[in-house]
């Protein structure tokens, strides 16, 4: 009716919890110079990590990681392991915490393939997760943060105003966006862009006081192990992100000293943004793909079909080399010492002392598997004393590093 008044609290079309711990910041125009205020230690606020040292609240973290190894299958299960509050791969979440997974490159059908698999593989009930996962599939409608025009790198201001409202009204506390570079239309080789694009999601994650994961390819390296320095385009993105980490497919070499035949259901994760040498295959953090057959096989013209097959990431330990060997089998290598020798340090000598304790373990010294866990055996008796290595002359006088009986094992 003409006249009437209009009502000045429109009826929402779904109500969402405030969020007054973490209300909208603006940014303050310009920076004056802030006098330092001391406080007591005690009250400085911890840094709120939600799941081990890489997803940290109020910055971005980086994932770095070749195509096909398991980048995206690693982030589903940690965005389960999150919403739920569970230990599914390791490590134990701080708290139970609201996921946003955005895939920029798989269909949502894909995408609830995955997340189901992963659930029904941890027996995760649908209830477990409502309300605490979020998933959005670039297909649907992507997100570009930030386009390089004729005049610039230009922001997409009302995209991130949305992705702040979203964030702030469902409570949003960690997000993942799967890859980077579908989330931006500026030059991937150009650090000024870059670094204007990982600004964004920065200042997002500080207004918004969750945990951001970029997920990355890495570059091309010819067959060579990633370093997060190997992170496809240029190193702004790297050096804006509050934690690196990358995923490496499992070697020959590991895998032949692990005694696994399927080497690429494997993969290791290393953290760091240092170019640092990886740390020892048996003591990084591995993960495998379990297969998982969804039941959502049928008939086609009478013609019985399996169900989808879906790669789900486990948590793998390395296997200890060291489970496999007894005090007797230390007390029948001394024995056999005392009665023969001299048994040499060197691997590359016929008389090396891994020949003797393989024959004792019934191990073969020139299988991979083998020799690390005849290798392993030594270096722990070496350091326990139980043998030792002491420098003798050979029949030709010359100085030789050999292997002697230390102190006796007993039971």
């Amino acid at each position: 009716m003409k006249g009437a008044p209009l009502d000045p609290w429109p009826p929402l079309e779904e109500e969402v919890p405030a969020a007054p711990a973490r209300p909208s910041q603006t940014k303050p125009a310009g920076i004056q110079a802030r006098r330092f205020e001391w406080i007591d230690p005690a009250e400085i606020p911890r840094r709120e990590w939600l799941l081990g040292r890489h997803l940290i609240r109020k910055f971005i973290s980086a994932t770095i990681s070749p195509g096909g190894v398991g980048k995206s299958s690693l982030a589903i299960a940690e965005a389960l392991s999150l919403a739920t509050g569970r230990n599914l791969i390791g490590q134990q979440p701080f708290g139970r915490r609201r996921v946003w997974y955005v895939n920029l490159e798989d269909p949502y059908d894909e995408l609830q393939r995955r997340v189901i698999a992963t659930a029904l593989h941890y027996g995760i009930d649908p209830a477990d997760l409502d309300g605490f996962l979020y998933v959005n599939s670039g297909r649907d409608g992507g997100i570009v943060v930030a386009r390089q025009e004729r005049s610039g790198i230009v922001l997409a201001e009302p995209v991130l105003e949305n992705l702040r409202t979203d964030i702030l009204g469902k409570m949003i506390d960690c997000m993942m966006v799967d890859p980077f570079v579908s989330c931006h239309e500026v030059d991937e080789n150009s650090n000024g862009a870059i670094n204007a694009v990982a600004t964004a999601w920065a200042d997002l994650a500080d207004r918004t006081e969750i945990a951001i994961d970029l997920i990355h390819h890495s570059k091309k390296t010819g067959g060579n192990e990633v370093q997060v320095e190997d992170a496809r385009g240029a190193s702004a993105l790297l050096s804006k992100a509050r934690a690196g980490r990358v995923l490496n497919v499992m070697s020959k070499e590991e895998a032949e000293r692990a005694g696994i035949e399927n080497r690429r259901s494997h993969f290791r994760v290393d953290s760091g943004k240092a170019n640092l040498a990886p740390a020892s295959s048996d003591a990084a953090t591995w993960f495998k793909l379990e297969s998982v057959m969804l039941p959502n096989g049928g008939k086609v013209k009478g013609i019985p079909l399996d169900g989808d097959s879906v790669g789900v990431v486990t948590a793998w330990q390395w296997p200890d080399a060291m489970e496999a060997v007894t005090v007797s089998h230390l007390r029948e290598v001394q024995r056999r010492m005392a009665q023969s020798g001299p048994w040499r340090e060197s691997v590359q000598s016929p008389d090396w002392i891994g020949n003797l304790i393989g024959e004792v373990m019934g191990l073969d010294p020139t299988a991979p598997k083998d020799r690390n866990t005849i290798k392993t055996a030594l270096k722990a008796w070496l350091a326990s004393g139980m043998v030792k290595v002491k420098t003798i002359q050979d029949e030709s006088r010359k100085a030789r590093k050999c292997v002697v009986v230390g102190e006796l094992a007993t039971d």
